[in-house]
């Protein structure tokens, strides 16, 4: 896991991967999810949550900067994996939860495996845990619209943070570091979690509309030359800005692959009601070169959509494509695609999913239509 996932994407400490290496992630998923337990993807555990893919713990971990000597708050202890990483590497973690069954389990798990220094709490992790701060850093593991109020009262003078903030399916990792009593805050990369329920839900201003499911910067046109990001798309792996010969605008994105199986794709999510939403037609540019399958039929070039229900199960998917064959010019594909009634959230899985070479892409569309 650490040697295929983790340490390629940038992951370089030393503690952090050592750390990564020796927990048994099995042991917080579900039995009947082990055998994808050392894949890099995010798992249900239940109750509309999930547990992180490994690279997104280790990345949350390391820009973290755990001392052995920090006291650090979690919020969000979900199956209790990203406290059992932190316990090798800090002095004690304080983790709240808000699903009382989820809390129960993941406390229960977390003493008989031996993480003795680890602490766990039932409630809403909106208003941190007082009775301990102040706290050298925070990690939360849910998504509010903005920082709550009582943990940046929590962090101590030179602590860090790091949240994602955003949208319910719009969301940015941030670093807060608190300097002179204030937050000085370092935007980092597109990342989706699920939201900070409780107060911090109750106090969102922005709400999606399943109604209006929408894909955005669907063009490409907004990213970082930087750090060759894409904004609002998350999970971004062995893909690149280009601007020569853009088909519309200045910018599209590109993929590239040698290694059959290896992640090359981007993701997005949006909300959308299958009760109301009957077909969504999807269209997309695109051209590729020396495109071959990976090592599944499965894993082959394509837009792949994949729908969820209330309690964000998986319950089918669509494909625009697969593109197999090699195509020098830009092509249009274009289809109309089912939503399952039960739908309300989606997932598009843009790339080459496993499979080698090159394609590239712009102009993606997405049109609902009602029942």
């Amino acid at each position: 896991m650490v040697t295929q996932f983790i340490a390629p994407e940038g992951i370089d400490n030393d503690r952090v991967l050592a750390v990564m290496r020796a927990v048994p992630r099995h042991e917080f998923v579900r039995p009947s999810l082990r055998e994808l337990a050392y894949l890099d993807q995010a798992l249900d555990i239940g109750h509309k949550q999930t547990i992180s893919p490994p690279y997104i713990v280790a990345y949350m971990t390391q820009t973290l900067d755990p001392q052995p000597e920090d006291k650090v708050l979690e919020i969000g202890t979900g199956s209790g994996y990203q406290a059992a990483i932190l316990s090798g590497l800090v002095k004690d973690i304080y983790t709240i939860e808000i699903v009382e069954p989820l809390g129960r389990q993941a406390a229960s798990k977390l003493k008989r495996l031996g993480y003795d220094n680890v602490h766990t709490k039932i409630g809403d992790g909106y208003l941190g845990w007082p009775e301990h701060t102040p706290f050298d850093k925070i990690v939360v593991t849910c998504s509010p619209e903005s920082v709550p109020q009582p943990l940046i009262d929590q962090l101590a003078e030179g602590g860090r943070m790091i949240i994602p903030l955003g949208e319910r399916y719009q969301q940015v990792f941030h670093l807060f570091e608190k300097q002179e009593g204030k937050l000085v805050a370092t935007r980092l990369q597109p990342t989706l979690f699920v939201p900070m329920t409780g107060q911090s839900e109750d106090l969102r201003q922005v709400k999606p509309d399943p109604l209006s499911p929408e894909i955005i910067n669907a063009g490409f046109e907004a990213a970082d030359l930087k750090t060759g990001r894409f904004d609002h798309w998350h999970y971004q792996r062995r893909s690149a800005i280009m601007t020569e010969d853009a088909p519309e605008g200045n910018q599209y994105i590109c993929f590239d692959n040698d290694e059959p199986g290896r992640t090359a794709h981007v993701l997005q999510a949006f909300a959308i009601d299958g009760s109301r939403i009957d077909t969504i037609t999807v269209s997309a540019q695109y051209r590729s070169a020396n495109v071959r399958e990976g090592r599944t039929p499965s894993e082959r070039p394509a837009l792949i959509i994949h729908f969820y229900d209330t309690k964000r199960l998986p319950i089918g998917n669509a494909t625009l494509g697969p593109w197999r064959n090699d195509v020098s010019v830009w092509t249009t594909a274009s289809d109309r695609i089912a939503v399952p009634t039960r739908a309300r959230e989606a997932i598009v899985q843009l790339g080459l999913n496993g499979a080698t070479g090159t394609l590239c892409v712009d102009d993606i569309h997405l049109t609902p239509h009602q029942r």
